[in-house]
């Protein structure tokens, strides 16, 4: 039997009343669960997590900055842009501002297709697009009491075999 409820459900975050910036810890568990869709034989998460490392210093924490009303509409076009290319069924980016602790999710995308290889794709298309181009900015917090702007992205830094 299939859910209605998911069948009909707007494909996109911003038809759904969501925003794709938040303040608030990201509820993995909440995100998936929204995300399933009858059509969908590949639901892909990737979580962009806080590790307690960076560039051989012991992180502390994160602190995201966001011109909300932009990166949020960035956001939104980016995911509209991988549903439509990927042929998608859903797809849904979310990610922090303000503090975010060690192991704390800092951004999620999930996407979902009928088949995996697009519903990957898509995925990394999504989560490179932000970091290159949302104006979102990441300031990192070390245990040694200091702190230093990060850049946006180090995609290209860390080459996928």
């Amino acid at each position: 039997m299939v859910n209605k409820s998911l069948s009909s459900r707007p494909q996109a975050a911003d038809k759904t009343g969501h925003k794709n910036i938040s303040a608030e810890a990201i509820d993995l568990v909440e995100v998936i669960a929204n995300m399933h869709d009858p059509k969908a034989g590949a639901v892909v998460l990737f979580s962009g997590e806080v590790r307690n490392h960076s560039a051989g210093r012991e992180v502390s924490y994160l602190d995201y900055e966001a011109y909300d009303a932009m990166a949020d509409k960035m956001i939104e076009e980016i995911v509209e842009t991988a549903i439509s290319k990927f042929d998608l069924h859903n797809a849904r980016c979310i990610h922090r501002t303000g503090k975010v602790e060690v192991c704390e999710t800092a951004i999620v995308v999930v996407t979902c297709s009928s088949h995996r290889a697009e519903a990957y794709a898509a995925n990394r298309y999504i989560i490179d697009r932000v970091k290159h181009e949302a104006p979102i900015w990441k300031r990192e917090y070390f245990v040694d009491g200091t702190m230093e702007w990060a850049h946006n992205c180090s995609c290209h830094d860390h080459p996928v075999h």
